[in-house]
């Protein structure tokens, strides 16, 4: 037996044997002499010669490169060539991505890759030899030959597809690169972009949406803890009417907007999560999981609408694609607590309408500016007081190419509280579904044989944006248009969706 050495530790891979019946001098014609040492699974004739010359069983079965469940078309080249901005993009977001690895792991498969193609040639050879007329011996050791190099090349065949699983698991790690003008540090280093209306001043004592709701019998957090736990709650009365009021306004406003309007599923295979840059599984996951099932329900009805094109080419005249989804979405909120976190702010059920777009690269920045003024206009129509922030670095999930962030004053909480954001995720979503587009204008080449080749296929970028997130709105409403008597006041844009009603009243009056 003999073995083929391995460069590092920090793969998984570990020691397998070469069977001895396999001829060395085969490897000597193809293989470079300075060639860099590379890692390779070379399977034993059996388990117990393993066994002995190796490790024990279980060792071997704690090493095995996990399989991953899909594959993202990531640019290993280009993370190669641009590999110190990769790096200080990884820093400045505070990812646990392992660039060193990514980068030695690809270099292993470009060489193993080329170990096999050089394999191929040799059995190509005798494949070709073995078709003129040869002596009986001859032909006897040409067969031999190619049995040896049938199973060297099914197993290093096997060892690639197995590096290649490593090197997209650990790849999917690294996150999308970050726009320019992106203020890098932590959430407090996010940049004020604009800032509307002013914080109302009240000259009597401000009630959070909490007693708000009570007194007016619109909320019910107490009968909602006994029937499904904490972070739940039943809306009543006129705040039913208000969340249909808000989510049909804010559909209405959108759809004029050129948006076709969608009511997605709510339940989607993880795998769809994992593609919109989510993750399912884990310790602090925001997404609830079904058992024994490969589904999940999902946050927000970006994921869904993601992957409505999902593994398609879609039109260039059909771009941009725009959708606006109603939705409800289910979150953990695993680790949130506190006071800045009581009532409607953080639940873990709620009703969301959704901007999604998908266009052309050259056109994303544009869109993004569009979708966050489509959130801007939406609450200065409802008179709310708000900033939006250019948020930094550190705060940007690793989908996000860049986020606005849209934070309403909430004076019953006495602070800012986010109510929407807008992101530009460029082609990190769209290398993941698998959704690209033909450029229509680029020209197309003949070949020899008179055939058109058409115009090599670009991944389209896509963006999202909350247009109306149901619970932090009616916070916003319910805490902003209180009135000394008890009642709030409905804005005029939605009273329109709510039969007329101009305010809701004590159920005493």
């Amino acid at each position: 037996m003999a073995t083929i050495p391995i460069s590092s530790s920090s793969s998984r891979f570990i020691f397998r044997t070469l069977p001895k019946t396999l001829n060395h001098a085969l490897f000597s014609r193809h293989t470079p002499s300075k060639a860099p040492p590379f890692s390779v699974l070379i399977r034993a004739l059996s388990a117990q010669a393993a066994t002995a010359a190796l490790a024990p069983a279980a060792e071997i079965s704690d090493n095995k490169v996990v399989k991953p469940q899909w594959k993202a078309a990531i640019d290993f080249k280009w993370i190669r060539d641009n590999k110190e901005d990769v790096a200080v993009n990884i820093k400045n977001r505070n990812s646990n991505a392992n660039l060193e690895l990514v980068l030695e792991l690809y270099d292993k498969m470009l060489n193993l890759q080329k170990e096999v193609e050089g394999l191929r040639g040799e059995r190509n050879n005798v494949a070709n030899k073995m078709k003129g007329k040869l002596e009986p011996s001859e032909r006897q050791k040409l067969v031999e030959e190619g049995k040896n190099l049938k199973e060297a090349l099914t197993t290093w065949e096997e060892d690639l597809v197995n590096l290649r699983d490593e090197l997209q698991l650990e790849a999917q790690c690294i996150p999308n690169m970050t726009h320019p003008d992106v203020p890098i540090g932590g959430e407090d280093n996010s940049k004020l972009r604009n800032m509307v209306g002013s914080p109302r001043k009240f000259d009597f004592p401000v009630k959070d949406h909490l007693q708000i709701g009570k007194e007016l019998d619109l909320i019910d957090f107490d009968a909602a803890a006994e029937v499904s736990g904490s972070k739940f709650y039943y809306l009543k009365n006129e705040a039913v009417m208000l969340e249909m009021a808000l989510v049909n306004w804010t559909l209405t406003e959108v759809m004029k907007r050129g948006f076709t309007p969608l009511i997605t599923p709510e339940v989607v295979r993880s795998s769809v999560v994992e593609k919109c840059g989510f993750q399912p599984r884990g310790e602090n996951t925001q997404v609830y999981s079904i058992e024994d099932s490969d589904q999940c329900l999902i946050g927000t009805a970006e994921i869904p609408v993601g992957g409505i094109h999902m593994d398609s080419i879609v039109a260039e005249s059909s771009l941009p694609i725009k959708y606006v989804a109603f939705s409800h979405c289910f979150r953990t909120e695993a680790g949130a607590g506190g006071t800045a976190s009581r009532g409607l702010y953080r639940v873990h059920q709620f009703s969301k309408v959704e901007m999604f777009i998908l266009c052309k690269q050259e056109e994303s920045d544009m869109y993004h500016e569009e979708l966050i003024k489509i959130e801007e206009d939406l609450f200065s129509s409802l008179g709310l007081h708000y900033k939006t922030l250019d948020m930094a670095t550190g705060d940007l999930g690793a989908p996000a190419y860049r986020k606005f962030d849209v934070e309403a004053w909430m004076p019953g909480l006495e602070r800012y509280g986010e109510i929407s954001s807008a992101s530009n995720c460029t082609d990190y979503q769209s290398r993941r579904l698998g959704i690209r587009y033909r450029p229509s204008e680029s020209p197309s080449t003949t070949s020899k044989k008179g055939k058109t080749n058409q115009a090599a296929t670009k991944f389209v970028h896509t963006l999202n944006a909350t247009a109306c997130a149901v619970p932090r709105m009616l916070v916003c409403l319910l805490e902003n248009f209180q009135q000394e008597d008890g009642s709030v006041i409905v804005p005029d844009a939605l009273r329109p969706f709510m039969g007329g009603i101009e305010a809701i009243y004590p159920k005493s009056r």
